[in-house]
């Protein structure tokens, strides 16, 4: 990588702009293929752009960069309720971009605890975020009809992978999130590869953008994305199906074989 680079410059400028989740996509896969991506992606800063777009909060983040993942220069946080741009190792909400989200929400954190304070199967995670309410889920114990409470509420119910359940401000997700983020960017919308693996990644895969559900993902997202023209079902899993993507779309010359 160039000593001139400036990570989040010229964005719009890149060769290919990866937006991918985290878990199970981008820290999928063997020790190898995630070793062979993020290698790739370091070596070619000044080509290829990357932005995480993520149910984990900054603290995660930035804990798992520190530990030798490749820093993103964009996120797309807390199920897309979070926009933000990496600042000196810190991700630094972009408040411009994040106006829509704030109003939707208001102070309604308070009220979604007490209201669901009793619901069956559901576990009150224990971080505090800013515009969303997050459970832990048991499918054996959950009621459907909690979700038509939270719509009720003027809110958004997001299930994923059978065992989370979020609240969210209605109309916001990772894929309008990220939407909003490309535009601000500069980035053309052909030059973004999205990559996901869960139903919280389903907005993201359905927005339109070049998208791939890579291998292993949840059945009932494949289900939903696969007859979808943009998007690629890879075969490989994780980060492997990352690469499997790139090759797909023929968005930029790929990493070497191990």
């Amino acid at each position: 990588m160039s000593d001139e680079f400036v990570p989040g410059s010229d964005m719009g400028g890149r060769r290919f702009v990866l937006a991918t989740d985290l878990d199970g996509t981008f820290l999928g896969g063997s020790d190898g293929d995630r070793r062979r991506l993020y290698d790739w992606i370091e070596v070619n800063r000044s080509t290829i752009g990357l932005i995480f777009v993520t149910g984990r909060d900054p603290d995660f983040i930035a804990e798992l960069c520190d530990g030798g993942v490749p820093w993103p220069e964009y996120v797309v946080g807390d199920v897309g309720t979070t926009i933000a741009q990496i600042e000196n190792k810190r991700v630094s909400p972009i408040k411009s971009l994040e106006v829509e989200i704030a109003e939707k929400w208001g102070d309604a954190g308070e009220r979604i605890r007490a209201e669901l304070a009793d619901a069956p199967g559901l576990t009150l995670q224990p971080t505090e975020f800013r515009y969303r309410v997050s459970y832990d889920m048991n499918p054996d114990d959950f009621d459907p009809a909690i979700c038509e409470r939270v719509r009720d509420m003027g809110f958004d119910p997001l299930t994923s992978d059978n065992k989370y359940f979020d609240v969210l401000p209605r109309g916001i997700s990772k894929g309008p999130s990220l939407k909003r983020l490309v535009a601000h960017l500069g980035i053309a919308p052909n030059k973004v590869l999205c990559a996901g693996d869960t139903l919280n990644d389903l907005s993201m895969l359905e927005c339109g953008l070049p998208a791939v559900a890579v291998g292993g993902a949840e059945a009932a997202l494949v289900d939903r994305v696969s007859p979808l023209s943009h998007v690629h079902v890879a075969t490989a899993i994780g980060a492997a199906g990352i690469i499997e993507a790139v090759a797909e779309f023929e968005l930029h010359d790929l990493p070497e074989e191990a």
